[in-house]
């Protein structure tokens, strides 16, 4: 299975990248470094709502009614004021405060050299792209995803999918996704 740095800027969504780099003004290599910074905390913090019950049931809603594959289908929705909007809609629920979001952009930007206003205002698109890359897999609709996992996801309860989506996040199984998309975020160094 592919890994989540590799499901969001991976060949198959590289229009979606040249569009945050268009909507930014920036290089599509420094987009890719960017989420690269961005995406252990986005996922920490995924994994971390999904933790319990509640916060496992929203996300599952949201993967499931929100529609977020378009973002990857047709990133020039990236433009439109509403994926901004989405976007922090899901880092208020992942993140809890736009205090974290500020310190996660403002971490990414001293990371990658970036001005900090430019990762601000990427990481709500990052999340809402994000989350269309886990609504892909979740459907069974992205290239690493068999039939057989397909169709498991349709008849899964809401636990499976859970550990569906824990299994995505975590690259080497070790029951943390951190050190998987830090390891693969060194590769772009």
């Amino acid at each position: 299975m592919m890994s989540l740095l590799d499901a969001v800027i991976g060949k198959q969504n590289a229009d979606m990248v040249a569009q945050l780099a268009q909507s930014v003004g920036i290089d599509q290599n420094d987009v890719r470094n960017i989420i690269s910074q961005l995406l252990p905390a986005v996922s920490k913090g995924i994994k971390s709502n999904a933790s319990n019950s509640e916060g496992l049931q929203g996300l599952l809603n949201a993967l499931q009614t929100g529609h977020h594959e378009r973002y990857l289908e047709h990133p020039e929705a990236l433009k439109e004021e509403a994926a901004k909007e989405e976007g922090n809609a899901i880092l208020s629920h992942i993140f809890g405060s736009k205090e974290v979001s500020r310190n996660v952009a403002a971490h990414a930007a001293q990371e990658t050299g970036t001005d900090t206003g430019i990762v601000k205002r990427l990481l709500p698109l990052v999340a809402a792209a994000v989350m269309g890359t886990l609504s892909k897999q979740a459907s069974g609709k992205t290239v690493s995803a068999s039939p057989a996992e397909a169709e498991r996801f349709e008849r899964a309860d809401d636990s499976s999918i859970g550990n569906m989506i824990t299994s995505f996040l975590d690259a080497d199984k070790d029951g943390d996704v951190t050190d998987d998309l830090l390891n693969l975020a060194k590769k772009f160094f």
